[in-house]
C-alpha cells in the first residue's frame, strides 16, 4: 500500500491489511490453545510462508544457510508439537 500511486487503492490495501490483522489476532487468541505450543507452530508457519512469498513474489531462492536454519526451525516445531 505504501508504494501505490493511487490514494484510493492505498487506503483499500491499508483497510484490507487491518482486517486481516484483526482476523488473525482473533483466530490466534480465541481458542483455548497452549501459548507455547501455538508459538512453536506459529514460528514454523511464519518461516514457511515467508519463504514461499519470497520465492513467489520476489523470485528469492533460499540459500543453503536459510535451508539449514529452516530445517532446524521445522525440527523445533515438530519437537514442540510432539510434546503438546
Amino acid at each position: 500500500g505504501m508504494h501505490s500511486n493511487s490514494a484510493g487503492f492505498r487506503v483499500t490495501l491499508y483497510l484490507a491489511a487491518a482486517l486481516l490483522l484483526f482476523a488473525y489476532s482473533w483466530l490466534v487468541n480465541r481458542p483455548p490453545w497452549s501459548f507455547g505450543s501455538l508459538l512453536g507452530a506459529y514460528m514454523v508457519m511464519f518461516f514457511v510462508v515467508a519463504q514461499l512469498i519470497g520465492y513467489a513474489a520476489f523470485g528469492e531462492k533460499p540459500g543453503s544457510s536459510i535451508l539449514i536454519g529452516g530445517a532446524l526451525i521445522l525440527a523445533g516445531g515438530i519437537v514442540i508439537a510432539a510434546r503438546a
